[in-house]
């Protein structure tokens, strides 16, 4: 793996995001230090992912200066915001910490499909030969009024596409430990590192590498 960006660090919303950057990030064959998650998430949701910025910043006001940082890479997700509010907001809170956006400091990148949605979104339009998750659309129309919305889906979705597409039948009796984010990401059979979809991503961090 080239060694680039040796002064250059990247902020991520979650444990998740970092697995999936890591891999990537493998694949791609640069390193980056990637910093601490911004929050810790449980199986649904990052709590207070995005008020959580603000304090990762002031933390990293005296390692900045002292460490030589070169540039601080921030992903985030959009969510339901789409990009530019979620942009708006990143930069917003840069702002309320140093006093102004220094874009030769500060590089974002709001993780999307089609502008919208978070990483298990992406994960979704990058699994390949996804047999056994795909079943649970059907699973879900027929829950009727009850049925999971699209987030709590897709989440179902990619954990069920780890477990039973992902790992074998071996592996599925230890799943917790081998067919989790951190293991499963790196299974290169599983994921389309090469999707278009992925093309600024890998573009944002090369450019955060120099």
């Amino acid at each position: 793996m080239e060694n680039l960006g040796v002064n250059n660090i990247l902020i991520v919303e979650s444990q998740n995001d970092k697995f999936f950057i890591e891999a990537l990030l493998e694949y791609m064959e640069l390193s980056i230090k990637i910093d601490e998650p911004i929050c810790n998430i449980d199986e649904f949701e990052c709590l207070n992912g995005m008020n959580n910025l603000e304090f990762k910043l002031n933390s990293l006001k005296t390692k900045i200066v002292k460490k030589g940082i070169e540039k601080v890479g921030i992903i985030l997700d959009s969510d339901n915001d789409g990009i530019k509010k979620r942009e708006q907001f990143i930069i917003q809170t840069i702002q309320n910490v140093f006093g102004e956006f220094d874009e030769n400091l500060f590089k974002i990148y709001v993780m999307n499909v089609d502008g919208y949605g978070e990483l298990e979104n992406v994960l979704k339009y990058i699994a390949k030969n996804s047999v056994y998750a795909d079943c649970l659309e059907e699973w879900n129309k027929c829950l009727g009024k009850n049925k999971l919305n699209q987030k709590q889906f897709i989440k179902l979705w990619i954990q069920f596409y780890q477990r039973y597409d992902c790992c074998s039948k071996k592996e599925q009796k230890q799943a917790d430990k081998k067919c989790n984010n951190e293991i499963s990401l790196k299974k290169i059979d599983c994921w389309d590192f090469d999707n278009e979809n992925l093309d600024e991503l890998k573009q944002f961090l090369i450019e955060l590498g120099k």
